[in-house]
């Protein structure tokens, strides 16, 4: 928690500079490398050849304090894997109304994790990278509005946040990027604890719209086969979505310890119902850090929505085919190590192997990387 709670104050800007307003510049980079260790796994992006573009990442995030009470945010991110080209993450507006109430208004990191605000940001947590079978939507950000409220409870730390906005992009469906809305989104998120455990809560709600030209010849076929209803059941328009999730942290006398849990679901489309959960235990030697962490994936199909067609149907496949892609059963284990060489800077190693029950494979993968802050 020390380490994060540096990197969020790094993150919030430390140099000012004299012009109209008070700028403040602030950043983090990682530089990361890794391979697959298997002639045809592929793990968290990584083949067989050893690649430095997959994780790294440079970032730059400038604050202007305009005065009463209001300030400006910016963050510009360039990723190894999209050609370093530099792309707005988060540009919003902040309004201070009084010294427990918080208001943003813009382009804001969507509060689904523990450490969605942060993500990024390596040198916030001991491992390479956040467990990826909890933080693998496919969105980290909306356009819209963010209340945030401190307090105390007794001698409880108590921050709430409410949410409201939407998000225009793209999503990975059925193999494919579509492009994709998810209107109406509204959340909160509480955590509440004390310095050394604290308990994290969040929900949200969003109407999802997925425009998907790998579905488009499927459901044409199933409304012309007279079985609507089918289409309906399949495809993404203004469905509802809902995204729960529970963490809970802990910190003391060296021992770290960080677990979440996460369920996703999409009603009247074939998304299947999304189950994922990791822990992780690490202990503090000085400056370095190993710890160990498991991860479960436990996606389920929605066979229900062909089971009642006939066997011998010739479309019965095909719908099944696209249903049963949702089927994943997925476990992780990670080691790995941390080592802060530097007041800003931290060496990670990471090993992490798969075993996934869906298609019997086994992936694994090793990288190394240096995270740091300024």
């Amino acid at each position: 928690m020390k380490k994060t709670w540096l990197a969020v104050a790094l993150a919030c800007g430390t140099l000012s500079l004299n012009a109209l307003a008070d700028v403040s510049i602030n950043g983090f980079a990682s530089v990361k490398a890794g391979t697959a260790l298997g002639s045809d796994d592929v793990k968290d992006g990584y083949t067989d050849e050893i690649s430095f573009n997959n994780e790294s990442l440079f970032a730059v995030q400038f604050q202007s304090d305009l005065g009463d009470k209001l300030s400006v945010t910016a963050q510009v991110m360039a990723r190894g894997n999209n050609d370093y080209n530099a792309n707005f993450e988060w540009a919003f507006i902040t309004y201070q109304a009084t010294e427990s109430w918080r208001f943003n208004a813009g382009r804001l990191r969507t509060p689904f994790y523990k450490y969605s605000d942060f993500r990024d940001v390596g040198y916030a947590y001991d491992w390479l990278r956040t467990p990826q079978s909890v933080y693998s939507l496919g969105f980290d950000t909306i356009e819209g509005i963010s209340a945030y409220h401190t307090g105390n409870i007794g001698e409880l730390n108590s921050n709430l946040q409410l949410v409201f906005g939407a998000y225009d992009g793209e999503n990975r469906v059925a193999g494919v990027l579509s492009p994709t809305q998810i209107n109406e989104i509204k959340g909160i998120t509480w955590e509440v604890g004390q310095d050394w455990l604290t308990l994290r809560l969040a929900y949200l709600n969003g109407k999802v719209t997925v425009t998907s030209d790998a579905l488009t010849p499927l459901l044409t076929g199933l409304n012309q086969a007279g079985l609507g209803s089918i289409a309906r059941a399949i495809d993404f328009n203004e469905e509802n979505g809902t995204f729960f999730g529970a963490g809970l942290s802990f910190d003391r006398n060296n021992w770290v310890a960080v677990t979440e849990y996460t369920k996703v679901t999409v009603d009247d489309s074939f998304y299947g119902d999304q189950k994922s959960f990791y822990a992780s235990l690490g202990y503090r030697f000085g400056a370095i850090t190993p710890y160990i962490s498991y991860e479960i994936d436990d996606d389920k199909a929605k066979t229900f929505i062909y089971n009642g067609l006939p066997a011998g149907l010739p479309i019965r496949s095909v719908i099944a085919g696209v249903v049963d892609s949702q089927e994943w059963d997925h476990k992780t284990t990670n080691i790995g190590l941390r080592y802060d060489f530097h007041p800003s800077a931290a060496f990670k190693v990471q090993y992490s192997t798969s075993d996934d029950n869906t298609d019997n494979l086994t992936p694994s993968n090793i990288a190394v990387g240096v995270d740091v802050v300024f």
